[in-house]
């Protein structure tokens, strides 16, 4: 008799768990996304290069950069025009300043900083948007080697830093 009371004890349970987990209303991926379900496109619009000072290449790798991580890490797929989230923005300074500075007022090291201004645009839950948010990530780099033989790398670092902060904050609400 016991027995079978835990047994229905813990279907009933099971059922109720059951109910609780198909009624939720996001949908969580590997990635930690959270996307409302009837999300299912998104408009990643070109990141403008607007800095004082220009790399060459740096608003595609960004651009590109959020298209390529929105549409493999998500189930979202990219629209030209519209869209139910939509991501934009541009890429507002980009600067190398020397840092360590050593007793013979050199620097030890330098170090390149980019920044990037997003607005984001959740129109199936507008809570979730946010406008005009600045994204900045840097990395040093040894005043012995001249920005030309490093930037390209630097520049992979630094973009790839700011397109995580860029997607935690979208769709992941860090």
């Amino acid at each position: 008799m016991i027995t079978s009371n835990i047994k229905q004890a813990c279907f009933l349970f099971f059922i109720g768990l059951l109910s609780v987990i198909s009624g939720c209303k996001v949908n969580y991926s590997f990635t930690g996304a959270s996307i409302p379900p009837n999300a299912k496109t998104i408009n990643i619009k070109y990141f403008p290069n607007n800095a004082p000072l220009v790399a060459q290449g740096l608003s595609q790798k960004i651009t590109d950069g959020l298209q390529d991580k929105f549409t493999t890490e998500t189930n979202l797929q990219m629209v030209n025009d519209g869209g139910d989230l939509v991501l934009e923005g541009s890429i507002t300074d980009y600067k190398t300043t020397p840092v360590a500075i050593q007793g013979n007022d050199l620097a030890a090291l330098n170090r390149l900083t980019i920044t990037i201004e997003v607005s984001f645009t959740n129109t199936i839950d507008e809570n979730l948007s946010f406008d005009s948010q600045k994204f900045s990530r840097y990395t040093d780099y040894s005043s012995s080697q001249n920005l030309t033989e490093v930037q390209e790398a630097l520049i992979e670092e630094i973009s790839q830093l700011l397109i995580e902060d860029v997607f935690n904050k979208a769709v992941i609400n860090w």
